[in-house]
């Protein structure tokens, strides 16, 4: 008889209309051999050669100011340029190119140096929750810009250049392929059902209990069924939303305590500063109603058997579809029985 936990399957991911393969039979258990620790990580509060901290000199010959919580700017380096000339280039069906506006903002979550966000108090991670409404409200108010995307990337395995606790903010005129697939598959879903999908998929996970970390009354955080990467995770509000201005304060508090929540138990997994990218897939800033959103925070982090073992997408994922082996119940079930207190406090 066909387990879950024992034979090769697919699943489904209704979001993206995408499969991911999964192969519990490879790893009995969820990690083999011993659990490595990396190195102390004993940053300073302040770092004088950092250029995200308060007063310190930034490549671009600007100073930032001396600045007591969450700190905005232009990046430096930007992906996207607001003055980009408008232009394509098309040599036929099969060579075609166009131009592309837009901007990138750096957001330091906190003066200090020395922390991230698992170990930031809950009051001062409501001030980062504060600036992203602020910033997708103000940059999706321009004409030009039909996606705002909010994300996190965490440890140099990540790409992250500088350890300074930050995120970025990317606007641009295009909807991004990942929230393009999202978009089109919650229209069809609202469509034919008159309710978000996340809505309804909520419901039945809050059933069956499995792959749910923590909920309370505005969030429930959760390993997707669908899941690619080893602890992927979702922070879900209950009620449907399009975007994140439609939070109430109750509700900007609870994603603040949320965030902390779910990457404290990551912390808390292997006992080191755990690496991910993470990111707020929401509805696009085109001026247009979206009633098919149902916004949600997203983390994909790296590590598989330990602080030093890596999933990679390569061979098959890179050339087929991703696959995995711990399955998305182990993977909540770890995490679930983790300390809500971080390590580094007990």
């Amino acid at each position: 008889m066909f387990q879950f936990d024992e034979h090769p399957h697919r699943r489904y991911n209704p979001l993206t209309d995408s499969w991911v393969l999964v192969s519990p039979h490879r790893t009995k258990r969820p990690w083999q051999g011993q659990v490595e620790k990396t190195p102390a990580d004993d940053r300073p509060a302040y770092d004088p050669t950092c250029y995200l901290c308060p007063t310190n000199t930034r490549s671009n010959g600007e100073k930032n100011p001396d600045y007591s919580d969450v700190f905005v700017f232009t990046n430096d380096f930007s992906a996207l340029l607001s003055d980009t000339p408008e232009g394509t280039v098309s040599d036929g069906e099969l060579f075609q190119a166009v131009s592309e506006s837009g901007l990138c903002k750096v957001i330091c979550f906190s003066p200090r140096h020395d922390l991230t966000i698992p170990e930031m108090e809950t009051s001062d991670i409501r001030r980062v929750v504060d600036a992203w409404c602020l910033e997708y409200e103000e940059l999706g108010s321009q004409p030009t810009i039909n996606h705002v995307q909010i994300f996190e990337n965490k440890g140099f395995v990540m790409g992250c250049s500088n350890p300074h606790p930050h995120g970025q903010i990317w606007a641009q005129a295009s909807v991004p392929d990942e929230p393009a697939k999202k978009q089109q598959s919650q229209r069809r879903y609202f469509e034919k059902h008159g309710r978000t999908l996340l809505s309804d998929y909520l419901e039945k996970e809050l059933v069956k209990k499995e792959r749910i970390l923590f909920e309370d009354e505005h969030f429930v955080a959760l390993v997707p069924f669908w899941s690619v990467w080893p602890f992927e995770t979702m922070i879900v509000p209950r009620r449907p939303m399009a975007s994140i201005l439609e939070m109430t304060p109750a509700e900007r508090d609870g994603l603040a305590d949320a965030y902390r929540k779910l990457t404290i138990l990551y912390d808390n997994l292997f006992e080191v500063s755990f690496p991910y990218s993470a990111g707020i897939h929401q509805a696009p800033t085109d001026g247009a109603e979206h009633p098919e959103w149902h916004w949600h925070f997203v983390f994909l982090p790296p590590l598989l058997r330990s602080a030093t073992v890596k999933k990679f997408m390569v061979g098959y994922e890179m050339l087929a579809n991703p696959q995995r082996d711990i399955t998305p119940e182990q993977s909540a079930k770890m995490l679930r029985n983790l300390p809500e207190v971080h390590y580094k406090a007990k």
